[in-house]
């Protein structure tokens, strides 16, 4: 059986859908106003290879995951660049979907624009107002009384004044309290905007998620995802609004990756420790990424390092070696490490452990090659669908060994000619030749293997 941890108890439970067969799942995406970073990888990695068991086990998964396409931050970006908003944003989400389709994942089965759902955030809106848990303030702005809702603080398992206490808060005067938040703002001039029964303006953060997944999935589904720093205040404020407009349970099941950290740092720009994917990608292979996100299991925090990128390296060359020469079997018979993997899998998605289990078939792989060819074909073709559960071992493995860093030194060609000259050398018996081509290649991060079939390479 599934167990996965839910963030709203604060332990590990059996899942159960609410519908038989069927799981509707909601993440919260990406506010588009810049590149994604490492962050919003690990965010996406993560539930992507949710997605993927959750479909493993014969679930018919709807994985709706928002994009937030108005925002302060945007109307801001939008201005520094003399850009429209719509331009701005339309922009980034063509590169987000371009750093997610390099990093591996698997498109969300719908991807709701915040601009596409105005009037369903109006109309949830006008319900809370009418139910006592919103009003209209004197500043214009629309805000939720967060007093109104008795279970608020659920999901942190705080009460409001907890929550408060100590805290540094900035109180309006339109304000009744000061954990009420903004439902809907008022647009200053020459701003993007919506009309709507309190004037010109657009919605606040966290009711934009509400109306979207309410109308996407329902108004009760099964999971709710996000990152680390969603849990509050947004993920408190979705709970809040949802559950007073629409009288029901809001989500059973709630989920939350853990943080990246950079060199055991919160990841910031001001400390200069902010890396893009694109950044990253300019120097590692997309897979080698997705390893290092998938290692540890999906709450755990990962720390981002040069070291910790090349240590990932490191391992997934070693999966990808036992596969060189290797003839994948087009059907294989499930063994003990199957049963294993998905055991770990079961075990709210523990990839950290699912990862050592495909270590462990390497090591049986790599035994077998040399007496029972049959046995390692379908080894090898049960480690490759293993491992696409978790979105690895997609490349022909002689590409990613020669690839698994953006090199600057020897490009493959110059390679080649080197390994051609070496063999003729070879062949030549000038061994003195042979050896300074070996040593050449040495120093450029070039490993070379020589087999009865020829000589491979590897970089380092």
């Amino acid at each position: 059986m599934l167990k996965i941890y839910n963030t709203l108890s604060g332990k590990k439970e059996i899942f159960k859908p609410i519908e038989e067969g069927k799981v509707g799942m909601y993440v919260c995406g990406n506010t588009v106003y810049d590149y994604c970073h490492i962050g919003h990888a690990r965010a996406m990695i993560s539930f992507d290879i949710i997605s993927r068991f959750i479909r493993h086990l014969g679930y018919e998964l709807n994985y709706v995951r928002n994009i937030t396409d108005v925002d302060d931050k945007i109307i801001k970006r939008a201005e520094e660049n003399n850009e429209s908003t719509q331009a701005l944003t339309e922009r980034m989400i063509a590169a987000q979907r371009e750093d997610e389709l390099r990093l591996g994942n698997k498109m969300p089965d719908r991807e709701p624009k915040a601009t596409e759902f105005m009037q369903e955030i109006i109309d949830m809106i006008q319900v809370l107002i009418e139910k006592g848990f919103a009003y209209h303030g004197a500043s214009g702005d629309v805000y939720y009384r967060t007093s109104a809702f008795k279970d608020y603080g659920k999901l942190n398992n705080r009460k409001l004044e907890d929550m408060l206490a100590g805290a540094r808060i900035d109180v309006e005067v339109a304000k009744e309290h000061p954990a009420d938040f903004v439902l809907w703002k008022q647009a200053k001039a020459g701003e993007v905007s919506w009309s709507s029964p309190w004037g010109e303006g657009r919605p606040g953060w966290h009711i934009e998620c509400s109306a979207m997944s309410t109308n996407c999935l329902g108004s009760h589904f099964d999971i709710h995802g996000g990152g680390p720093d969603l849990k509050f205040p947004h993920h408190e404020n979705e709970i809040a609004q949802s559950e007073a407009a629409t009288g029901k349970e809001y989500v059973n099941y709630w989920m939350h990756c853990g943080a990246v950290r950079v060199n055991n740092e919160k990841m910031s720009k001001s400390l200069g420790n902010f890396f893009t994917v694109r950044d990253v990608l300019a120097k590692y292979n997309p897979e080698v990424v997705r390893y290092l996100m998938v290692s540890s299991q999906y709450r755990s925090a990962i720390d981002y390092s040069d070291q910790s990128l090349n240590e990932a390296k490191v391992a997934l060359e070693r999966l990808y070696t036992s596969l060189r020469g290797q003839g994948a079997a087009a059907e294989y018979l499930p063994t003990e490490f199957t049963e294993r993997f998905e055991a770990a899998m079961k075990d709210d998605f523990n990839t950290a452990v699912a990862v050592s289990v495909l270590f462990e078939l390497v090591r049986e792989l790599n035994k077998a090659k040399t007496d029972n060819a049959e046995q390692a074909e379908s080894l090898a073709a049960e480690l490759v669908a293993l491992a696409d559960l978790l979105g690895l071992l997609k490349q022909d493995p002689e590409y990613f060994l020669q690839n698994s860093t953006v090199s600057e030194g020897l490009d493959d060609a110059a390679i080649q000619v080197l390994i051609d000259e070496r063999t003729q050398a070879r062949k030549d018996k000038n061994f003195a030749r042979s050896d300074e081509v070996r040593d050449e290649l040495a120093a450029q991060g070039i490993e070379l293997l020589d087999s009865r079939e020829g000589t491979s390479w590897t970089r380092r």
